[in-house]
Formats: structure tokens, sequence, C-alpha cells
């Protein structure tokens, strides 16, 4: 046999090809390297090689699948395929020959004696099977292909209801999109229009009052279209990695403070009691203010959201184990199904119908694009840091409430999450 053969290797461990394509190529061979089965078996019908080496626990499809395939193409028939491997377990050799294998050989490799044991199957060395040795594990390569398509089926069978949902929250998020930004338009487009009617009309100066009381509508429709512009593009940052951070001493009492501020108009027409523990004694963490209060600001609006008017809002913090901050919120609201309490931090899930959706953001359960949440997690996330909820259950008589956890450690030090 010609030392200028082709010679495929298939094999997940970088490593490894590296190893075997010096070894061979030092001998003359031109050595081909797959890193999984379906990159081989496409390497294989393109370039024909004379040789296969294989690992038999490969990623997606094993050594013996592989090699069962292959077979089944009329141009392997009897092409030379050798299994290259580490397991040397009772039986794992048989069953690679029944599969339809030539040899098998262990890992690691013998340099010296490697290039002879190619050489020797090129030239055409089969090892030995007996008929009952064959048909005996012939019979458990069949049953382990039957388990692995049931396996394959059932992932492909979540998958696709994965596909589904993932499709209806999309549909849905598009119709949220266009409710959110259908009502900011309306605002523009109706005092932009007021505003045109009142200069062409008026045969005097118009005045200054209603100007401005026009101008404040514009500004308001403007305002609240930027709000959902900015939590997509936000929500888009997170998804790609590509949130930066700019780090510093942060005072949670003080943006905790701040954030409540800026909604209290809300909890006061709402008649929401919310009480803020004494977070005075938390320690100045490292984190990036800004979007540390857009992720507190967001909880927060959560439980205005989904608590009922006249209801309660808890605000607490501990220090745990002198690493880490776990600021709380507590509402008593209508509450999380325990189903769904992963969920909701997910991008696009929405609790409830959609067809409930209420152009209010701060009304009783209302409107908004399913990201508040979703945003949080990430912010919090790129801290190194986590957010989750506890919850009996969802119950708008009862009103069991919701007790959300952001957990931010002390120090960015490490970069690494800890929690």
């Amino acid at each position: 046999m010609d030392k200028s053969a082709t010679i495929l290797y298939i094999e997940d461990d970088s490593a490894s090809r590296r190893l075997v394509q010096r070894v061979l190529g030092s001998q003359g061979y031109h050595v081909l390297v797959a890193g999984d089965g379906l990159e081989g078996i496409m390497l294989a019908r393109e370039q024909y090689p004379q040789l296969i080496l294989m690992d038999i626990n490969l990623p997606s499809m094993d050594g013996r699948e592989i090699t069962t395939r292959l077979r089944s193409l009329p141009h392997f028939a009897t092409v030379p395929i050798v299994a290259l491997t580490a397991n040397s377990s009772p039986g794992s050799r048989e069953l690679a020959l029944a599969a339809g294998c030539t040899g098998y050989l262990t890992k690691p490799i013998d340099v010296g004696t490697f290039p002879e044991q190619v050489e020797d199957f090129l030239h055409g060395r089969v090892e030995p099977l007996t008929v009952d040795e064959r048909n005996q594990h012939l019979q458990v390569h069949a049953q382990n292909l039957v388990m692995r398509l049931e396996n394959k089926i059932q992932e492909l069978e979540v998958a696709n209801q994965q596909l589904r949902e993932l499709d209806r929250l999309k549909s849905d998020f598009i119709v949220l999109v266009s409710h959110e930004l259908r009502t900011p338009l309306t605002l523009i487009s109706g005092y932009a229009h007021l505003l045109n009617e009142r200069l062409k009309q008026a045969d005097e100066a118009v005045p200054a009052s209603l100007v401005a009381a026009d101008a404040q509508g514009l500004s308001q429709g403007v305002t609240r279209m930027r709000a959902v512009v900015n939590e997509i593009i936000r929500v888009a940052r997170i998804a790609s990695g590509t949130l930066d951070l700019a780090l510093g001493p942060v005072r949670l009492p003080e943006i905790v403070e701040d954030t409540y501020l800026s909604l209290r108009q809300v909890c006061q027409q709402r008649r929401l009691k919310v009480q803020i523990g004494d977070l005075k004694r938390l320690p100045v963490i490292e984190g990036d203010g800004t979007q540390l209060r857009t992720a507190i600001e967001q909880v927060l609006s959560n439980a205005i959201k989904y608590t009922p008017d006249g209801g309660s809002i808890f605000v607490v913090g501990r220090t745990v184990d002198n690493r880490a901050v776990d600021l709380i919120i507590r509402d008593t609201g209508i509450g999380i199904p325990p189903q769904d309490q992963r969920r909701i931090f997910e991008q696009f899930y929405v609790l409830g119908a959609i067809e409930h959706h209420s152009t209010s953001k701060s009304a009783f359960q209302g409107g908004g694009l399913g990201l508040g949440l979703a945003i949080a997690k990430g912010i919090i996330e790129a801290h190194n840091g986590r957010i989750w909820v506890e919850s009996e259950r969802r119950d708008p008589d009862r009103l069991p409430g919701s007790t959300f956890h952001i957990l931010l450690p002390i120090s960015q030090a490490s970069q690494e999450p800890t929690f």
C-alpha cells in the first residue's frame, strides 16, 4: 500500500487529532481530521479515504453508529474502519467489530508501533469475530440504536414544543410592541394635529399656555416611545452579551430611595404602602449604579403592577457571609404559579393572556412588553449576582404575594459568578 494513502481520523479531542496527524503525517500519509460524526461522514463522502480511524465516544453520533452508516454506503463496504479509543471495558471491542469496524486499537497510542498497525490494516488485516459473538453483539448494537433513536425523538419533541412556545411568545411580543408604540404615536399625532389647528385658526397670537400644554402632550408621547425603544435595545444588548458596566462604588440605600421617589406618585394614586427597611447598614458594593437602578426599578415596578390597590410592598436587605448583599422586595400581590417562577425572567414571557393587556403601565396588572424582569436578570447576572422569586401560588382573591431576592456580590474583583 502506498504511504501517500489518505486517512480520515474522526475524534472530538483536538490534542489527539494533532498527535495522530503528526505521527502519520511524518510517515507520508495524508491525514484528514473531523471533530464529530456528521463532519466525518461528509469528509469521507467527499475525499474517499483509504482508511478511517474512529473514536467510539463521540458527541451526537458515537463511533459504532457512524461505522454502521458508512458501511451502508457502497464505496465504504470494504474500506478499513478502525476504532481508536480509550474505552477498554469488557465487550466494547466485540460491539465495535459487530457494528462494522475492521479493528480495535486502544489509546494512548504507542508512537513507535502505531504506524505499523495502520499499515497492517491498509494491507488487509481484519480482527476476527466468531459468528456467535457477532450475532450476540449485533443484537446489543441494534438495541442501542433503537434506544438512541427513541431518546433523539423525545429530544426533538421537547425542542419542537419549545420552538412552538417561542414562536407564540414572539407573536405575542409583536402584538405588545405594536400596542405599546401605538399609544405614544396616538399622543404625538393627536397633539401635533391639535397644535397645527390652533396655529391655523388663530387670528391673534396663540396663548403660551395652550402651546405649552400641547408641547407637554407631545413630550409625553415621545418619552413613552423612547422608553419602549430603550427596553428593546437594552434586552438586545443583554442577549448579545454587549452590556457594558461602568464599575464603581454603589450605595444601595440611595438607589432604592431614588427609585421609590420616581414611583411614589403612582403608589400614592393607587394607595400602595411602600415600607423600606433600614438599609443604611448595607455595605457599599462594587457595580454599575445606573444599571443596578434600572434592575431594581424593574423589580419594584413589577411588584407595584401585580399588587392590588391598597396593598403593601416591603423592601429590606441583609448581608450574606460578608460576601454579598441580598436585597428583598416583597409584595402582597396576586402571586406567581410555581411552574412560572423561572419563566418570568425569560425574554418576551408575559404571565397571563395578552388580551387583557392594559394601556396604563401603572394600573393593577397594567401594560408592558414582558421584558422588565428579563432586563433585571441580565443586569444582575452581569454583576455576577442572582435573582429569583418565591411565591406559594397565583391567587387574585387571597393574594399570597411574591418575594423577589436580588443577590449581589460586594466585590467584583474576581469577575466570576460566586453564587
